[in-house]
């Protein structure tokens, strides 16, 4: 391959990647280079919904990352899953479907980034989705990736809702929809009982499709730059190293970790830091690597007075029943995802978008299949994450050397603005409030975690600071801005270099309140017609 020429080179097959790869490939005139560091998302772990257990349990299809001791969190080290394989983390994450606030998206056009309003992007929110639902004003139903509401027949989440409502807060019919705020089921990228991740919504139906070129097992190096201009990609596959020209553009879709290392080792980066790495600045760009940003949050978990659906279909057998059943015909317990509801709320009346998400489990941490007089049943229980949505704190992602093979330094930097512990800590207390409500008294035994011991603030604080874990949404890296210090133009142009782009979350200027997969499918759709356009 080395040495061939496309129109445009494309360098992550993740999430945005696949996207980009299948809508400019639909011009069979323009010739397309997909190139992807994993495999193929051959696993039928990653087809079956309920196979990311496995998958997070054993870190498969994973780039492997931790992050550095993180000071306000008693220098823990967090894992920092990110998908290694067709797909990316559409093909390992927990498949929500949520878009974010009106607000979000107005926020970033208000903050410089045109173009990019909640009316801007909701067309392309609906252009890349098929809502079991049908088609509205706000859901699309002509899609490649298929939407759907939980399938968990569990009701305990109908007594979630109604402990929201008990507890002050809304419920809203579709979180998707005019009304995110409030207490809602879930929805996920699942079709006909399958993940429906980039790569099978996207590239699976266009596979024969001759102008387009997937690559896997293709670690990118760097970007190949003449001058001001990119113009090519070198690789590194099956141990050979190869370098391929992009004769419009080089569109990187690294993610939030990989984009910017790509960029940086490509001498695209703080100019400094590039020397100290022994990397020859070409454009001295202070903004990437910074305004790292993810949705931080714990768990409060109660153990259950009688054990729920999923207990009873752990037990081995109709596991892994349910297992060859969901694979063979996409049916039965192995297509549903044992989580139903999302809940968006507000700490504070008078704030534009919720600051809070609560996600909630119908299982406790030590599930495991269960086998009766040889493996005894675990102990049911359920619980309830509250997440802060926005953030103040930033971290860096900064590279270890100038060898791409070296795994990248991850230093989110949590809790070093002052406002983000309180306000995740009076998310906790509002989560305990609604698991305390009378709602859930069929249910509740006892709380099990953190106990009903830590009621102080210092108690509450050293307990998230002890267990908090990220949502494994990183996004900002290289942020879109109109200011001195913006990485990317608002079209996802990369500034000081005439032919490169990022899509992808490192694009965000800051977190939306959402799990971001929904997103980053609506930017990299977004981005394929401002391509086509230029």
């Amino acid at each position: 391959m080395s040495g061939l020429v496309f129109d445009y080179v494309i360098a992550g097959g993740g999430s945005a990647g696949c996207v980009l790869a299948a809508r400019l490939s639909e011009d069979p005139t323009v010739r397309v280079l997909l190139l992807e560091a994993g495999g193929r998302d051959t696993d039928p772990l990653i087809s079956i919904p309920l196979g990311m257990g496995k998958i997070h349990e054993h870190r498969l299809h994973d780039w492997g990352y931790d992050t550095e001791p993180e000071p306000n969190l008693d220098n823990r080290r967090l894992e920092a899953m990110r998908g290694k394989v067709l797909g990316g983390s559409s093909s390992i994450n927990v498949m929500a479907y949520t878009r974010g606030h009106s607000g979000d998206f107005d926020r970033w056009a208000r903050n410089g980034v045109e173009g990019w309003a909640y009316r801007d992007v909701l067309p392309y929110f609906r252009k890349g989705e098929t809502w079991e639902g049908g088609e509205s004003q706000w859901r699309g139903a002509h899609g490649p990736v298929g939407t759907q509401s939980a399938k968990t027949q569990d009701p305990i989440f109908w007594s979630w809702i109604e402990a929201g409502a008990q507890a002050g807060f809304p419920k809203t019919g579709d979180y998707n929809s005019e009304q995110q705020e409030g207490f809602g089921r879930g929805q996920y990228t699942i079709r006909d009982g399958r993940r429906s991740s980039s790569a099978r919504a996207y590239l699976r139906p266009i596979r024969d499709r001759k102008n387009l070129t997937v690559e896997t097992k293709a670690h990118v190096l760097r970007i190949l730059t003449e001058g001001s201009k990119a113009t090519g990609i070198e690789f590194v596959q099956h141990g050979y190293v190869q370098q391929v020209r992009a004769e419009r553009e080089v569109i990187v879709c690294g993610g939030a970790f990989n984009s910017p290392q790509i960029l940086m080792l490509s001498g695209i980066g703080p100019a400094d830091h590039l020397k100290q790495m022994g990397i020859r600045p070409v454009v001295d760009a202070p903004g990437v690597g910074g305004n790292l940003q993810d949705h931080l949050g714990i768990w409060i978990s109660w153990r259950r007075k009688e054990p729920g659906t999923f207990h009873r279909q752990m037990r081995f057998d109709r596991m892994a029943f349910a297992m060859v059943q969901a694979y063979f015909t996409g049916t039965g317990p192995g297509t549903v995802v044992p989580g139903g509801l999302h809940a968006f709320v507000k700490t504070q009346p008078d704030l534009d978008v919720p600051d809070i998400e609560f996600m909630f489990h119908t299982v406790p941490p030590q599930t495991r299949l269960w086998v009766p007089g040889l493996r005894p049943a675990y102990q049911d229980g359920y619980a309830i994450r509250p997440t802060l949505l926005h953030p103040r704190s930033r971290g860096t992602i900064s590279l270890r050397s100038s060898d791409p093979r070296d795994p990248i330094r991850i230093q989110y930097n949590f809790f070093t603005d002052p406002d983000d512990l309180p306000r995740l800590r009076e998310g906790f207390r509002r989560a305990r409030e609604v698991g305390e409500q009378k709602a859930m008294d069929p249910y509740r035994q006892m709380e099990a975690s953190p106990g009903p011991n830590v009621r102080t603030d210092d108690e509450i604080d050293a307990f998230i600071r002890r267990t908090a874990m990220t949502a494994h949404h990183p996004a900002g890296t290289c942020r879109m801005g109109s200011d001195a210090d913006a990485v990317l133009d608002a079209k996802m142009r990369v500034n000081g270099i005439e032919g490169l782009r990022v899509v992808d979350a490192s694009a965000m200027p800051d977190l939306v309140g959402a799990h971001i997969n929904a997103c980053v499918l609506m930017m990299a759709e977004k981005a394929a017609d401002m391509i086509k356009a230029a």
